[in-house]
């Protein structure tokens, strides 16, 4: 593989417009394995064993000064030899990522905060703020049911002020799925779900509320990232089609940027939204790594059949374990590359299009939506 549009994007300093931090311990064979699967490592089935697996095994070990497809054992072998400090630079080097823009709302382990990923990786880190985390901590206070819709507001106001913060996102496909009612619900009803939340505990899952969160989001005024499709268990593909959104999109016209994250396996019902609403966009992020270069053409190939150029965003959607830098960056140079080149010498597209639509997925369409310009 090779030419103009791939010594392009090999040039190109990506920005990551959605990742989450590494963890920083030593990992065991099953933390590890644990973290390279949405599923999980099951008795006598391991996450190596898998396409995301066998990925990892071919493009990262070289990396671990190990032989392509080393096997498992020496590969957690050479890892651990080598500590997670330097693990985490000689991928988050390789990926050649300048800017991170990184969700902190999911930390059951100890992860690097976005200054020390940014750090590692010699680049510029800002913050997405999850706005289901800031929910549930307002919830934990004990406010009366009255003052919630308020308390809330007031939280996520407080939130997005703080430096460095350049959007939010909702996890709602994991909490109820996009069906649900479009309107913004009124404060009676925001009330008497609270009502309801606080007498029953848990996580933010009622359906009321969930829209209030997603309005809310409008509210404040920063770009909303939505994660869609593909996700663990937890998740009800069925529910998380992106197209379910149609009608509240039509509501939200003319507010925020609304980000379709993943998407897999509707990148095509995300590229028919991108390209009938003005403000949504959308990445192939989290697919990438786990189908590999192998097959990470044939994701963004149906991702970019309709969707506008200036549509289309690099995201990692890295957690956990560093080779999922690399390795999405990686499939994203290979994948946009070869599709793009193959389009120039079928003279279905020009060379400076080609370099410049390349430009802009991997950099600058991200850097326009979200305001980037320099540190946090």
């Amino acid at each position: 593989m090779g030419g103009p549009v791939q010594e392009a994007l090999e040039a190109l300093e990506l920005v990551d417009h959605h990742c989450h931090g590494v963890v920083t311990a030593d990992l065991t064979r099953e933390g590890f394995e644990n973290l390279i699967t949405e599923g999980a490592a099951w008795p006598g089935i391991s996450p190596f064993d898998s396409p995301v697996g066998v990925a990892i095994r071919r493009h990262c070990a070289p990396l671990l000064d190990l032989p392509r497809h080393a096997p498992p054992d020496e590969y957690l072998s050479r890892r651990a030899e080598l500590g997670p400090r330097e693990v985490h630079r000689r991928f988050l080097t390789a990926a050649r990522t300048s800017t991170f823009c990184v969700d902190t709302g999911y930390a059951p382990e100890r992860l690097t905060t976005p200054a020390e990923l940014a750090g590692t990786a010699g680049g510029t880190a800002y913050e997405v703020v999850r706005l289901e985390g800031v929910a549930e901590a307002v919830a934990a206070k004990g406010v009366e049911p009255d003052d919630y819709g308020d308390a809330f507001q007031a939280a996520a106001l407080d939130a997005v002020q703080r430096p460095g913060v350049v959007a939010v996102k909702s996890v709602a496909a994991y909490r109820t799925g996009f069906d649900l009612d479009p309107a913004r619900p009124s404060v009676a009803e925001v009330t008497e779900a609270a009502r309801h939340w606080s007498a029953r505990g848990g996580r933010l899952d009622d359906p009321v509320l969930v829209r209030h969160l997603l309005w809310t989001a409008v509210d404040l005024g920063l770009p909303l990232q939505l994660h869609t499709g593909f996700g663990d268990n937890d998740i009800r593909l069925h529910r998380v089609d992106p197209a379910r959104l149609t009608d509240w999109l039509h509501l939200t016209t003319g507010t925020i940027p609304v980000l379709l994250l993943h998407c897999w396996p509707y990148q095509r019902q995300a590229a028919y939204l991108a390209a009938v609403f003005e403000h949504v966009y959308l990445d192939v992020g989290l697919t990438l790594h786990h189908v590999g270069p192998a097959r990470a053409r044939a994701v963004l190939e149906e991702a970019m059949e309709i969707t506008p150029f200036r549509k289309l965003l690099y995201s990692s959607d890295a957690y956990g374990v560093a080779e999922f830098y690399c390795l999405g960056a990686l499939a994203f140079r290979r994948g946009l590359a070869g599709l793009l080149q193959d389009r120039v010498d079928a003279d279905e597209l020009g060379l400076p299009d080609a370099l410049r639509f390349a430009e802009w997925a991997g950099a600058h369409n991200a850097s326009r939506v979200y305001g980037l310009s320099g540190p946090s």
